[in-house]
Order: structure tokens, then sequence, then C-alpha cells
């Protein structure tokens, strides 16, 4: 449940590489510094986990990312009693950790998760940042550099997944965006090593792709799709090898559509 990443790391600051998309991180620094909670909004792979954790090592603070899930429960976060060397012992979830120590707690995907996690977070996202544990029956107050940020995709959302205003309008939240076309190739660059010449034709493909969205794709191409495609091609493989395996084939399932894809993919790159 609770994920570490080894991310890429600027080399002058010693945090994961982030490249802005406004002033995102002013506001999240604003917002941590008066102990109030973020929303992300944004499509998948615009840079929304990467934005989290670019922020916790700015700030100097521990993230716990918890990815949700239909089967993903308030217990999951808070904790429960598991046996332990024959006794019965309270486990402190990543949520109730978090609250207690400090740092900040991610929850990617909120709305994929059961209804009772967004009513769990509700004493935490006001002015009381409290956590009840009904099991243990303690209430305990978040220590001052605990924040909570949860993120979702409101392209996914649905009548039956999403957030209602009541726990919406507890957030600060932000939008995000795929980066304008220089600083997503240069972002993809640092990422991957690939040279930036040759990482601006995948963009191009991806950017004509992601047109694509809502009629023949589900998704748009996510900036780490094309990281992981540059990233290949850095390592060796064809262009049209990698762009197979890290872009296509991620984006559908579907034998008619793959086929255009890699026509359009053609055009685009000239091969």
């Amino acid at each position: 449940m609770t994920i570490a990443f080894n991310l890429p790391l600027d080399a002058n600051a010693g945090i994961p590489h982030y490249t802005a998309h406004g002033n995102e991180c002013a506001l999240f620094e604003s917002a941590w510094s008066r102990q109030l909670p973020i929303l992300l909004k944004g499509p998948t792979g615009c840079g929304k986990t990467r934005f989290v954790h670019h922020m916790a090592a700015r700030l100097g603070l521990p993230v716990s990312t918890v990815s949700c899930h239909d089967d993903l429960t308030a217990a999951d976060l808070t904790g429960r009693y598991l046996l332990k060397g024959g006794e019965t012992v309270w486990v402190d979830g990543p949520l109730t950790k978090a609250v207690r120590e400090g740092g900040i707690c991610y929850l990617d995907e909120i709305v994929e998760a059961r209804k009772d996690v967004a009513v769990v977070l509700h004493p935490l996202t006001d002015d009381r940042r409290l956590l009840p544990l009904e099991r243990t029956g303690e209430l305990i107050e978040a220590q001052s550099s605990f924040m909570v940020v949860v993120s979702y995709n409101p392209g996914y959302q649905n009548l039956m997944k999403s957030l209602k205003p009541s726990t919406r309008q507890r957030f600060v939240s932000i939008e995000f965006d795929f980066l304008p076309r220089d600083r997503e190739i240069a972002t993809v660059s640092i990422e991957s090593g690939l040279a930036e010449s040759r990482v601006a034709p995948l963009v191009d493909l991806a950017r004509r792709l992601r047109a694509l969205k809502g009629k023949d794709l589900e998704e748009g191409v996510s900036t780490r799709l094309i990281i992981y495609c540059a990233t290949l091609v850095d390592a060796g493989i064809s262009v049209a090898e990698a762009v197979r395996a890290a872009i296509i084939e991620p984006l559908t399932d579907e034998a008619d559509v793959k086929a255009a894809l890699v026509e359009v993919a053609a055009a685009t790159l000239g091969r």
C-alpha cells in the first residue's frame, strides 16, 4: 500500500526533478505552511505524483503514497489489530502514522476508494485536524507538519465514482495538465537521457495521439509513457519498436486501433 519511489534527483537541489506547470509549487508551500489539505486534478501521467514527491523533498517531509482501489477501506488507512507473537497488537496504517509523526499522506486516485475512506478524512481536512480511532478509543491531533494530499483524474469520473461536493470543498485544488511542447521535450530528455532533438518527434507523436482521446482512445499518451519510450530508444531499441512497446501497446488492446496508431506513428516520425 505504501510505496517508495526511486525518482531522478536534481543535481543541484538533491530532490526529485519536476518541471513546474505554473505557480503550483508556491501554492503547495503556502497550503502546507497554513495546514491546508490539497486536491490535485489532472490526466493520468501528467506529473501529479512526481509533484507530491518533489514538494515533500523540498519541504523535508516524509511521504506515504497510497494507491486507492475498490477494496481500499478506512481500516487500511487508519490501522487494525493484528496477531504478533501470540498477542493482539494495534498497528497504525499509513494515515495514522503520518498524523502521529508528521509528513504527507498522499492518496492517489481517491475516487477509486470506498466511500468510507473520504469520511475518515473529513475531521483531518478542517480546522479540527483530528483523527478519531474508534477501535482504540483515541482521538489523535495531527502534528503541525501533517498534510493530506489527494488526487484524481476527472476524465475517469462517472456518477458512481466522483467526489462529493462536501469532500471537494475541504481542499485547496490545483489543476494539472500536460506540459507545453518545449518543456515536455526538456523534461523527457532529462528523465530518459535521450537528446532533445530525438525526443521532440516522440513528444509530437504523443500530442497528436492525445487528440484522439474520447474517440478511438480512452486516455491520451502520458508524459510517463513518452519517458519510457525515450528511455528504450536511449538504450538502443529502435524508435519503431520503442513506440510500439511503450506507447501504442499500453494505450489499447484493439487490433484495428493499434494498426491505426502504427500508421499515425509512421506518418509523424517519417518512418
